[in-house]
């Protein structure tokens, strides 16, 4: 089979190293892709919102399937251009993919459907939200509506952080048009995981859990990031929670998809928090998560060609999914000032062929490898137990080098916030 892959960071670069282990693939395609991925596949210099030119090079290259992995593409509609075109894709169409794409949609989608949520409210005028900003006490959460790369949601631990957020987001427009709408929530307290499934129009089938960490600093402090690192299995996982997210969230989530036509092939990544028994929804991506994505390829033992194939033709039921027992985690290495200001260029050293590194924001200038983004590398160890897997990520940490370069050091284990 000939593979195309949408993206260029971290998530993409694990879903290739694991496609890439598949007997049936005959080639793989990477677009725009990123410096780590230029041994597993052809770099096609072509960005992600080039929708119609990544058609035209599907066609020409008989690309048998294509995978999306950023949301921005999916929420601007490149699958309903691939399926016009009549090609293969992974990826919810455009309307099942405002899931992700405007927050009040989502919030909308799980009221509907008797999904747990935290309480919400919207709004599109900035003097009517500072009115009722104390609506839910605080801390409270803000959320951009649309995308905002992962860094449209501020917890407001006063009324005065509140103000600022709000008027950041909707008079300064501090994320572009995302912050046009906003959603004031109550603040869920408890530890955040993450549930990621695979799913077609007929299956959903959960993957093994994740743990992420969003915030910038030890200790779950600092700003929200689109990720610092993660572990799989979850500790926080157990045999009563996993009945309560299947009958409670996936079995109604994919029950809302069908009653309300949305069309959904691809991944559906579900933040949530628990505290004890009491598990709602925080949040829909509507692709891999990154850094979850890394952490849970991992541990996969089913050829993911194979799952991909069976989601196109809508036979995933039809899939034996096999996990290993080992341990994953993955540490993000940042450039310092991120999620904020922060320069790129830095040389990169130290990575060997012995390690597991997954390349999110590198570049490759004259033969030196650099850094090309906020979050650089996901460093990850991989062991029989959660501890031996934490000691394996941290000492490949610990012998890569860029200047500035940020990481947290408390990875792989539980924050009870």
């Amino acid at each position: 089979m000939k593979l195309l892959v949408i993206g260029s960071g971290g998530r993409e670069h694990a879903i290739l190293w694991k496609m890439k282990q598949s007997p049936k693939v005959t080639e793989l395609f990477v677009a725009p892709g990123n410096a780590g991925m230029e041994n597993l596949a052809t770099i096609v210099p072509l960005q992600v919102n080039e929708g119609e030119a990544l058609v035209t090079f599907a066609k020409e290259k008989n690309i048998d399937l294509t995978i999306v992995g950023p949301e921005a593409p999916l929420v601007d509609g490149i699958v309903d251009l691939f399926h016009k075109a009549g090609l293969k894709v992974i990826g919810p169409h455009e309307e099942a993919a405002q899931l992700e794409g405007s927050k009040a949609f989502a919030k909308e989608f799980m009221m509907r459907h008797n999904i747990p949520t935290a309480a919400y409210k919207e709004f599109t005028d900035v003097e009517t939200a500072l009115a009722e900003v104390d609506s839910f006490g605080f801390p409270t959460v803000i959320k951009a509506d649309g995308l905002a790369a992962g860094k449209g949601v501020i917890i407001a631990e006063s009324k005065d952080q509140a103000v600022k957020a709000l008027k950041e987001m909707m008079v300064e427009k501090k994320f572009d048009g995302a912050g046009t709408k906003i959603v004031l929530e109550e603040f869920l307290t408890g530890v955040e995981a993450s549930v990621l499934c695979f799913v077609d129009e007929h299956t959903i089938v959960p993957m093994e859990s994740a743990q992420d960490y969003k915030r910038a600093f030890n200790g779950d402090l600092g700003l929200n990031t689109g990720g610092m690192g993660t572990y799989s299995p979850s500790l926080l996982f157990n045999d009563e929670i996993e009945t309560i997210v299947q009958d409670e969230i996936l079995k109604p989530f994919l029950g809302g998809l069908k009653a309300d036509g949305l069309s959904y092939k691809g991944i559906i990544f579900i933040g949530i928090m628990i505290k004890k028994t009491d598990v709602k929804v925080i949040e829909f991506n509507v692709r891999f998560g990154d850094p979850e994505t890394q952490s849970i390829m991992a541990r996969l033992e089913t050829d993911l060609v194979d799952i991909f194939g069976a989601m196109s033709e809508n036979k995933l039921e039809t899939v034996d999914m096999q996990w290993s027992d080992q341990h994953a985690v993955c540490v993000m290495m940042a450039s310092g000032g991120y999620p904020e200001s922060y320069e790129k260029g830095k040389a990169i050293s130290g990575i060997t062929e012995d390690m597991l590194v997954f390349h999110s924001g590198t570049k490759a200038v004259d033969g030196q490898l650099q850094t090309n983004g906020g979050r650089v590398l996901g460093v990850m160890g991989i062991a029989d137990s959660l501890e031996l897997a934490r000691t394996k990520a941290y000492s490949n940490v610990s012998k890569i080098q860029f200047e500035r370069a940020h990481f947290r050091t408390d990875i792989g284990t539980i924050i009870n916030k």
